[in-house]
């Protein structure tokens, strides 16, 4: 099948970074689909884990989000079917979705919202995960829960999704971060309720919670802790997805602030007994999507499916400064 292969290099600019390779066709799991592959998103761990490849001369496939069509399944799968219209975010321990084919356990794979196309679907699944299992998992929020979240990074991938479900699901207020004009308009069209600069982070968040906010998420935690720490309330929650070396959190132990890590890959990773619960949440998902309470978060969509055009979208998210979603699509 055709691919895209990722090697070792110092930039995506360089031709070898990416590179259109013939591979063979996954071979299934017992509970996998295989699932023809029709748009993809680059989120930062493509990007990261790209810069961080080892030398080899084999591809390695990259691409966590996809939206596709099932192909065939294994012989232990009972929830999906040939010809399902799929969407997922893929696990970190197997060959990813920027290929023809993917192979992907059931458990973490959910038909798609039947009123997006696939390229409008494929920008959500990674993001709406992280955003969903940090709200109702590490802060463990509820429709009846209220105070104020900090959002930061409003305008990316994770953020944007994360205001949609936060309104749509919860009772909290919502603060989001943003500098850009463009990356605050977009904030405010997910519903935020509030919007901040990031870089007077502390002085505007007080300025909006004069008694601190109760969650604060954070994708960029390096020297903000001590922002952090003046920031949450006593036994307030923090959650991280990224992992500065050397961080130090003790300045948060006055408060007894609680610091919680967020890896969507986790359940994938070690297959845990809930490992189902990322397909439920999908499924929930595109029924929000389609009865309207969400919608996609992609701005920009290169069509084509070639190494090529999946460095453009490279460059797009290198550049740290996306307003929502970059989606890469070949036609159905």
């Amino acid at each position: 099948m055709a691919a895209i292969g990722a090697f070792a290099t110092k930039s995506v600019d360089d031709d070898e970074a990416l590179q259109d390779v013939i591979v063979d066709v996954p071979e299934l799991r017992s509970r996998d689909v295989l699932v023809r592959v029709l748009a993809v998103s680059v989120n930062p761990a493509d990007v990261k884990v790209r810069a961080g490849l080892q030398p080899s001369s084999d591809p390695s496939i990259l691409g966590y989000d996809a939206a596709g069509i099932v192909e065939a399944v294994g012989p232990q799968v009972e929830t999906l079917h040939v010809g399902d219209e799929v969407w997922y975010a893929g696990d970190l321990t197997r060959p990813g979705s920027n290929a023809e084919f993917q192979a992907v356990d059931e458990r973490i794979v959910s038909r798609k919202p039947t009123s997006l196309s696939f390229a409008d679907a494929a920008a959500l699944p990674l993001t709406t995960i992280t955003a969903w299992e940090t709200l109702f998992d590490r802060f463990d929020l509820t429709k009846d829960s209220t105070g104020d979240l900090l959002v930061l990074a409003a305008a990316g991938g994770v953020g944007s999704i994360m205001i949609q479900l936060a309104k749509a699901l919860t009772s909290v207020r919502v603060i989001a971060t943003a500098s850009r004009p463009e990356s605050r308009r977009w904030a405010e069209s997910m519903g935020a309720d509030a919007v901040i600069d990031h870089h007077r982070l502390r002085d505007e968040a007080l300025g909006i919670a004069p008694d601190g906010v109760d969650y604060l998420f954070s994708p960029h935690s390096k020297d903000n802790i001590s922002d952090y720490a003046a920031i949450v309330k006593p036994f307030g929650h923090i959650t991280a997805i990224d992992e500065p070396p050397g961080l130090d959190l003790l300045e948060l132990k006055q408060k007894s602030i609680a610091w919680h890590w967020e890896l969507m890959f986790t359940r994938s990773m070690f297959e845990t007994p809930d490992m189902i619960e990322q397909q439920r949440l999908l499924a929930r998902t595109a029924a929000l999507v389609d009865d309207g309470t969400l919608r996609t978060t992609v701005t920009k969509t290169v069509e084509g499916f070639t190494a090529e055009d999946l460095r453009e979208a490279h460059r797009d998210v290198e550049t740290g400064r996306m307003t929502g979603k970059v989606v890469v699509t070949r036609s159905a």
